[in-house]
C-alpha cells in the first residue's frame, strides 16, 4: 500500500504539469485577453481627446513600438511553449508571476483572500459532519417514522433551493427587515477596535446567513448517502447474524453496520478538500465576501491570467492531494481494500 500512494504522490507533478499547459494554452489563444483589452483602453483614451488629437495631426492608434512593448509586457512575444516554461521556472522558484489587475505578486493577491474561504469551508466542513452523521443514522433507524418525513421535507427543501437565492431572500428577511445580522462583508470596519469577545461576536455575525447558504446543498447528499448505504447494511444477512447470535442493535449499528457505511463517505471527503478554499463565487459576491472563489472568478473576467494560472495550480493540487486522502480514508475504514 505504501508504494500506491508513492507512485499517486509522483503523478501530482505530471498531472499538474498536463492541467497548467492545456489551462495556459488556452489563455494565450482565446480573444479578448489583456493585450487586446490595453489596445481598446488606449484608444478609448486618444477617443476623449480626439479634439485635439485631431488638431495636432496625430494618430489614435498606438505604434509599433507600443505595441511592442505591451506584447513584452503581458508577456505575449515569446512562443506558447517558451513562455510556459518560463512560467514554469517562477513557479518553481516560488513566484507565480505579478497581478496585472493589482499590481502584486499573484501569492500575495492569494494570501489575502485564502483564510476567508478556509474558514467558510472548514466550518461547512465540520458543520455538515458532525450533523448530517447523526442525522443519517437517525433517519436510517427511524424509517418511514415522522422524523424521518419531516427532515427529508426539509432537506430536500433546502437542497432545491439554490445557495445564492437562499442568500437574497436571507439578507432582506433578516439583514433588511429584521436588522439582526450584516448585510455582507467578512468582519465589521471596526474588528480591529474591539476586544476578543466582541471579535468573535462579530465573526459570528457576518458567518450566520453565509454558512446556512454553504450548508444547505451539503446537507442532503452527505445524509441521504449515510441513510440509504447504512440502511442496506442493515438488512444485509451479516447484521441478522449478529443480532441473532446476541450481538444488541446499538452495538450492530455502531460497530458493524456503521463502518461499512462510511465507506462512501471517506470516498468523498478528499474532494471537499478543494471546496475549502474555492467556496461559491455566487454566495461570495451576494455577502460581498472577498474569498478564493470570486478571486478566481473576477481574474477570469478581468483577463488577469497570472491569477487565473495562480487559482487553476493550487486548485488542482488540493484536488489531487484531496483523491489520495479518500483512497486512504477508504482503506482505513474498508479493512477489505488493499491498494497494490
Amino acid at each position: 500500500m505504501r508504494d500506491y500512494f508513492l507512485r499517486r504522490l509522483l503523478l501530482i507533478p505530471p498531472t499538474l504539469f498536463g492541467v497548467t499547459l492545456l489551462v495556459f494554452a488556452i489563455t494565450r489563444l482565446v480573444p479578448g485577453g489583456p493585450l487586446e483589452r490595453a489596445i481598446m483602453e488606449a484608444q478609448q483614451a486618444s477617443a476623449n481627446g480626439s479634439v485635439s488629437t485631431q488638431m495636432s495631426g496625430q494618430s489614435m492608434a498606438i505604434s509599433d513600438e507600443q505595441l511592442q512593448k505591451l506584447r513584452a509586457y503581458y508577456g505575449f512575444d515569446k512562443p506558447v511553449v517558451q513562455s510556459y516554461f518560463i512560467w514554469v521556472g517562477k513557479v518553481l522558484t516560488g513566484n507565480l508571476g505579478d497581478s496585472y489587475r493589482y499590481n502584486e505578486p499573484v501569492w500575495d493577491v492569494i494570501k489575502q483572500r485564502f483564510p476567508v474561504s478556509l474558514y467558510y469551508g472548514l466550518m461547512t466542513l465540520v458543520i455538515t459532519y458532525i450533523v448530517c452523521i447523526p442525522l443519517g443514522v437517525l433517519k436510517a433507524i427511524k424509517h418511514r417514522t415522522v422524523v424521518d418525513n419531516v427532515t427529508s421535507i426539509l432537506i430536500f427543501i433546502g437542497y432545491a433551493i439554490p445557495g445564492y437565492a437562499l442568500g437574497s431572500l436571507l439578507i432582506l428577511a433578516f439583514s433588511v427587515r429584521l436588522e439582526w445580522f450584516p448585510m455582507g462583508g467578512f468582519v465589521s470596519y471596526n474588528f480591529e477596535e474591539k476586544d476578543l469577545a466582541g471579535q468573535i461576536m462579530d465573526l459570528l455575525q457576518h458567518s450566520a446567513l453565509p454558512l446556512a447558504c454553504y450548508l444547505v446543498g451539503s446537507f442532503a447528499l452527505v445524509t441521504l448517502l449515510l441513510k440509504n448505504h447504512l440502511m442496506d447494511n442493515l438488512a444485509a444477512d451479516y447484521i441478522r447474524t449478529a443480532i441473532a447470535k446476541g450481538v444488541s442493535f446499538r452495538r450492530a449499528v455502531t460497530h458493524h453496520a456503521m463502518r461499512n457505511s462510511l465507506i462512501p463517505i471517506a470516498t468523498t471527503f478528499g474532494q471537499n478538500i478543494t471546496l475549502l478554499v474555492s467556496g461559491s463565487f455566487l454566495i461570495e459576491t451576494i455577502f460581498d465576501i472577498d474569498g478564493f472563489g470570486l478571486l478566481g472568478l473576477s481574474s477570469i473576467l478581468d483577463r488577469d491570467y497570472p491569477v487565473v494560472m495562480g487559482v487553476i495550480l493550487l486548485s488542482s493540487l488540493l484536488l489531487l492531494i484531496g483523491n489520495i486522502i479518500s483512497d486512504i480514508l477508504v482503506a482505513l475504514v474498508d479493512p477489505r481494500i488493499r491498494f497494490q
